[in-house]
């Protein structure tokens, strides 16, 4: 059975994760995903393999008053295939790198 390649939100989501922001709503301000897409991809992603979430203690909740947080770290198949998902993103960006600076298409005037 092969995996299904990663979706631009997942992708973001893993990103997010690697620059440090390591739970939910710091990948949500992060990514400016929803936050019903973020915990459904995060979900994903650590069944994937992708990603591993542990709890923290309900003891630093309460002091801070607020709800425990899930923390989230990348596995090294979470590196593995974020690297291989942006190594493909920058392959496939390369033949349009004009038309995301906004220059007019071959054989189009502006």
């Amino acid at each position: 059975m092969t995996t299904r390649p990663l979706g631009l939100a997942s992708v973001a989501i893993l990103r997010a994760i690697h620059a440090g922001r390591r739970y939910g709503v710091e990948i949500i301000e992060e990514t400016g995903l929803g936050g019903g897409t973020v915990y459904k991809l995060l979900h994903r992603l650590e069944k994937r393999g992708a990603v591993k979430g542990t709890w923290e203690s309900a003891e630093v909740a309460e002091r801070d008053r607020r709800p425990r947080r899930r923390y989230y770290r990348l596995s090294s198949a979470g590196e593995r295939a974020l690297s291989e998902a942006l190594q493909a993103m920058r392959a496939l960006t390369q033949g349009v790198g004009p038309l995301a600076v906004g220059e007019a298409p071959v054989g189009e005037e502006r």
